[in-house]
């Protein structure tokens, strides 16, 4: 495992939100394909709103939740969870590109069959993370996708078809996500996906 050097210490209470999450990161090539395509998406589709930044593209894994400070021990717990996972690297290819009917309107990138190797990540992770005491929120099922746009004019529906994109999966990470004065991701861990 690859842990940030900033782990551990925790910041000063503040009025900023912190969000731990495990997350399926691209990497740089795959990063650029999907930024491409979310520009001529939302080109094409006249999407308004405004186009995430391709840093911060990620695919949710297990949601940990939000809290007003850092929390050092649950962040520990899950990290543990996390080094008891065996699973296995997967190709995970983005074909169809859609929107949710929420709030935000968020347009995403997603698959239209969620691959086995990604369904038995998440399975993993959610059996793991309970035996360590972790709960997770926003439910306990998958539908893997990474947004590209947010606060869209109007939904993107029904799907269409992309690329596909073609994204090797081959580890996996937890992240927390400071929301406020510093709006920053950072990586807490990665860890590998057998080959």
């Amino acid at each position: 495992m690859q842990q940030n050097s900033l782990f551990g210490a925790e910041p000063p209470p503040t009025a900023d939100i912190h969000r731990l999450f495990f997350a399926l990161l691209p990497d740089e090539a795959t990063r650029e394909r999907m930024a491409a395509v979310a520009a001529e998406v939302r080109a094409q589709h006249d999407a308004g709103g405004r186009l995430i930044g391709a840093h911060r593209y990620h695919l949710t894994l297990q949601f940990l939740g939000d809290a007003h400070q850092f929390q050092a021990g649950r962040a520990a717990a899950a990290q543990q969870a996390a080094a008891d996972i065996v699973a296995a690297a997967f190709d995970l290819p983005l074909d169809r590109a859609g929107s949710f009917r929420n709030r935000s309107i968020p347009w995403w990138l997603g698959c239209e069959r969620t691959p086995e190797g990604l369904q038995t990540l998440f399975d993993r992770l959610g059996v793991a993370l309970a035996k360590r005491g972790v709960r997770v929120e926003g439910g306990h099922s998958l539908t893997p996708h990474v947004t590209i746009v947010r606060d869209a004019a109007a939904p993107l529906h029904p799907p269409i078809a992309i690329g596909p994109i073609a994204w090797r999966v081959s580890d996996f990470a937890l992240i927390h996500s400071q929301l406020g004065s510093r709006n920053a991701y950072t990586v807490l861990g990665q860890w590998p996906l057998a080959d």
